[in-house]
């Protein structure tokens, strides 16, 4: 954890809510001085809006609601009706999609579903790596997905010293070879730690050449796609699977998007094949979050979170560190420790930056020799620090600041600087300024 920085607490109001409790409520503003005062650099984190945070903790919690509009199981649920039909409505039209469920509790859910909807036990699934990029339900051993479904893995090409031509971006000729081989009767697309554009259209025809079916996991870049600074996969793809936050900046939680022939089993499988009641409170706050990302605003903030991942990962670049596939196109910066020092470990960075309030998590490199425990890289984000209002200059400063703390790892004092450094950066970009101004007043 990071050094703490004393600040006053944000009134709120939950701190009158929680008034009973305590412990509770002193748990909740240390996290929000936390935020607050601490770089968010996580890939898959974001500042939803307070709307959203409203709509999380609305009167929807108490409500159940099993089954979908029109079609439940228990009464009194003609507003959540109005509000489950509200979200989705706006997620088709944000992505010009034919079907939507917005129930799925998150984005492994949401995988899950495709899955048990599409698929018989034992079916050849084609999905990418975990240690090149992929997502641990994309098949990965320690996943129940692999439990049930036999799953045949590509990665990325091999890394390389040409600058015009740095690999390690997905080699579709590794996935036509295996399709063609496998005739896989699902082939996923999308990825978790992969830092440019997913292109649908060479799944898509490699799908068609085999006669399978095309899932994209759009965790990751959903945001991007809604606000279109990234291609969208719903034309290629049958189903498209995403979270609702990181770059979405909604309520944790998933989603799937389908054709219409295909909604009736995506539906069944989600309820009653995998969940019972859907948590209404935040398919309220998807609603907002896909409302929000309906805005014009919304699209020049997708535009400047590449920007700044791009200026993020150019000032890292100067300082030493290898950028895997050589930069990136999306919101996140996938580095390489090694060059900078080959001592430097992706569990100690992160450690490291902890406590200098720079948070980030370790991540593999493809062909990584550490485990996924200790790892040789960092995944860096943009996404959150965008929503706070920081631009390419920020980035600049936030990699010198990354860099110094990481250098004097073993020098305290000089942590604690970086640490004040970092929490006067933060001042200026707070989260949720309309909170701020009200505390002034």
């Amino acid at each position: 954890m990071g050094e703490r920085v004393e600040v006053e607490p944000l009134a709120t109001p939950f701190d009158t809510w929680l008034a009973g409790d305590p412990e509770v409520r002193k748990l909740l503003r240390e996290e929000a001085v936390r935020q607050r005062t601490c770089l968010q650099l996580i890939a898959s984190e974001n500042f939803t809006s307070p709307a959203v945070l409203a709509a999380t903790g609305s009167v929807l919690t108490n409500k159940y609601a099993e089954g979908y509009p029109g079609r439940r199981y228990y009464g009194g649920n003609q507003v959540i009706d109005e509000v489950e039909d509200l979200a989705r409505r706006r997620a088709t039209e944000l992505f010009g999609a034919e079907h939507a469920n917005v129930q799925p509790h998150s984005g492994a859910s949401a995988n899950l579903a495709v899955y048990q909807a599409l698929l018989e036990p034992g079916d050849t699934v084609l999905a990418m790596r975990l240690d090149q990029g992929g997502h641990l339900t994309h098949g990965a051993p320690a996943s129940i997905t692999s439990k049930i479904w036999r799953f045949v893995a590509y990665g990325v090409t091999p890394a390389s010293a040409d600058p015009a031509r740095p690999g390690e971006v997905i080699d579709l000729e590794q996935v036509a070879e295996l399709a063609r081989r496998e005739r896989p009767r699902l082939i996923v697309a999308g990825a978790t730690a992969y830092p440019r554009v997913l292109d649908a259209q060479p799944f898509r025809e490699i799908a068609d050449e085999v006669g399978a079916l095309l899932m994209v996991d759009l965790a990751h870049p959903a945001g991007l796609v809604a606000g279109k600074a990234h291609p969208s996969p719903v034309p290629f793809a049958d189903v498209v699977t995403f979270t609702t936050h990181k770059t979405l900046r909604g309520p944790r939680g998933g989603a799937i998007l389908c054709r219409e022939d295909l909604a009736k089993r995506i539906d069944q499988a989600v309820f009653p094949g995998l969940q019972g009641g859907p948590l209404e409170h935040v398919v309220a706050a998807k609603a907002v979050a896909f409302g929000e990302a309906l805005q014009p605003s919304f699209q020049a903030y997708a535009a400047a979170v590449v920007a700044n991942a791009r200026a993020l990962a150019e000032a890292l670049a100067a300082e030493g560190f290898r950028l895997v596939s050589g930069g990136t196109d999306n919101h996140l910066v996938l580095v390489d420790l090694r060059p900078f020092d080959p001592e430097l470990t992706g569990k100690e960075a992160q450690e490291v930056l902890d406590r200098a309030g720079i948070t980030v998590n370790r991540n593999t490199i493809p062909d990584d020799p550490r485990s996924a425990f200790v790892t040789s890289g960092l995944r860096l984000g943009t996404a959150a620090e965008t929503t706070a209002g920081m631009g390419p200059s920020e980035m600049a400063r936030i990699a010198g600041l990354l860099v110094r703390a990481l250098r004097c790892r073993h020098e305290d004092a000089e942590v604690a600087r970086v640490r004040a450094e970092v929490a006067e950066l933060c001042a200026s970009f707070p989260p949720y300024p309309e909170l701020e101004r009200a505390q002034e007043a």
